[in-house]
């Protein structure tokens, strides 16, 4: 299965999620509430997500004059994509990670960390520039902003047929309506609904992260070098984790900026790294 039929399955799954609870709930009117209310929040994300991000990293824009390299290279990879070329930001942080984000290819911003221009060669940081711009060429901050706004919308929705169950509310055709089973149903509905939909969008996101380096090995034309760069991240940004990393942001970085493994990988934003490098050390092969 392409990783682009990949998220349209599980968008699918997650908005049959949605529909199913607004269903047990008994009607259109909470469902409408919920989306609205998602709308509402996640819209304010999605529109200001660039700004945000950047001052939570508290990230500086580099001019031409400051790192003429770096802009030449994104230069040569957002015309090969066909995109205008996006703003270029530093991380003052040692560890090695960059990420992309803005609402369109119009207002996209790529940013790095000082720790990432001292651990990779041209040609490595090359391909996670790649792999960044796929990101904005593939409208990844879009579609991840959708996934959150049904992901949550359905934990509004769970959260009111709680409350329905236990008032006396919920599906018509509930005939067990107030008791210990309908308030039982609700707690369980309450917590595995919005769990999920997070397994559901953690799903979209590593899907989203093998389309940008099967993108990104396009765009630059050289699989390996990612692969590469992909290897040394891992290894280094393990034993020096971003300072400050917020768990919301994530799903935005090349690589994990956080520690964490066991139970934590079933809510993974990334695929292992063991298996992004397999998938282009084969497009790599395939190329040849």
């Amino acid at each position: 299965m392409t990783n682009k039929l990949k998220t349209l399955v599980l968008f699918s799954l997650l908005t049959g999620l949605f529909l199913a609870i607004g269903g047990a709930l008994g009607g259109r009117e909470g469902l409408f509430i919920a989306f609205i209310m998602a709308m509402v929040m996640n819209f304010f994300s999605y529109w200001c997500s660039d700004s945000i991000v950047l001052k939570m990293y508290r990230a500086q824009e580099l001019s031409e004059s400051d790192a003429p390299a770096l802009h030449k290279i994104i230069a040569e990879l957002a015309y090969n994509a066909g995109l205008p070329k996006p703003r270029l930001y530093i991380v003052p942080d040692d560890s090695p990670n960059a990420f992309a984000t803005g609402r369109d290819p119009e207002h996209a911003v790529i940013a790095v960390t000082q720790g990432i221009l001292k651990l990779l060669d041209t040609n490595e940081l090359r391909g996670v520039l790649a792999h960044e711009m796929s990101h904005i060429a593939n409208r990844d901050i879009l579609i991840q902003s959708c996934a959150a706004v049904l992901g949550t919308a359905i934990t509004y929705l769970a959260n009111m047929l709680y409350y329905a169950s236990l008032f006396g509310g919920g599906s018509r055709n509930d005939d067990n309506r107030g008791g210990i089973g309908g308030a039982l149903g609700g707690v369980a509905m309450m917590i595995l609904a919005p769990l999920a939909a997070t397994l559901i969008r953690m799903a979209i996101s590593r899907s989203r992260e093998f389309l940008a380096d099967e993108t990104g090995a396009r765009i630059s034309g050289s699989p390996l070098s990612l692969a590469s760069a992909l290897t040394k991240l891992e290894a280094y940004s393990r034993r020096l984790p971003l300072r400050n990393a917020n768990p919301s942001t994530e799903g935005m970085f090349i690589v994990t900026p956080l520690t964490g493994g066991g139970i934590q990988n079933l809510f993974r934003t990334h695929p292992t790294t063991e298996e992004r490098v397999e998938r282009l050390k084969a497009i790599a092969a395939g190329a040849h």
